[in-house]
């Protein structure tokens, strides 16, 4: 009898991390502030991204949030890998909001109240991919006259863009994004102010996107063209 073949590879692990959508409102509509990755990144390289990162170490201690805040936190990511281990959602949705302050704070140079800051999505990077995250989004409605700047030698260049116009460069092909960014800016697009945005009805519903899905993403992305 013939042996099956067998393999060894090893599913990487996805690493914690956190994303910020900053919105504010514009004559035309909603405006991302947005950051252009370099193209020697070893992640997402040449893409456009939003502020956010991997959460370290110290994101989890050091910080004194209100109960309630994060217990609502905690409710809203309760689908989620941080939601799932029993007496710990709460501090596990303080761990990850500290990193979104601080990757906002380390990128854009903007100090951000955790107030400020609404859970909206989890994504998964597929199984098939070398680097992978488990990410949470939200979304930042900073106060008013905020002005986040470029500073992070991981973009060439960060600025605020209506989203209709990220959406029709991607479509152009002049600019690209990942599959989050885009469907996540796809659906945003949906509202007129930020706080229309900020009052829905949303629930988290975290997303793993199956094997083999970024290259059909990136397939469907020529053939809209």
């Amino acid at each position: 009898m013939t042996d099956l073949p067998t393999t060894d590879i090893t599913v990487p692990q996805p690493r914690l991390a956190a994303s910020v959508i900053l919105l504010r409102d514009a004559s035309d509509g909603l405006e991302a502030f947005v950051q252009h990755r370099v193209s020697t990144m070893d992640f997402a390289a040449g893409m456009v991204v939003f502020p956010g990162g991997r959460v370290d170490s110290t994101d989890g201690s050091g910080w004194d949030y209100p109960e309630e805040l994060l217990e609502r936190h905690a409710a809203d990511w309760n689908q989620s890998s941080i939601g799932a281990e029993p007496g710990k959602a709460a501090r596990n949705a303080g761990t990850i909001l500290t990193a979104a302050i601080r990757e906002v704070q380390e990128e854009a140079g903007l100090t951000i109240e955790a107030s400020h800051l609404r859970p909206w999505a989890n994504w998964i990077t597929p199984t098939d991919m070398p680097k992978r995250f488990d990410t949470y989004f939200y979304i930042a409605k900073p106060s008013p006259g905020a002005t986040p700047q470029h500073q992070t030698t991981e973009a060439w260049q960060s600025l605020w863009m209506p989203v209709a116009e990220i959406l029709a460069a991607e479509a152009a092909g002049s600019l690209k994004l990942m599959p989050p960014t885009y469907y996540l800016l796809k659906e945003i697009a949906g509202f007129r102010t930020v706080d229309e945005v900020w009052l829905t009805q949303h629930h988290v519903v975290p997303v793993l996107a199956p094997v083999g899905s970024m290259a059909a993403f990136l397939k469907e992305r020529e053939n809209r063209r």
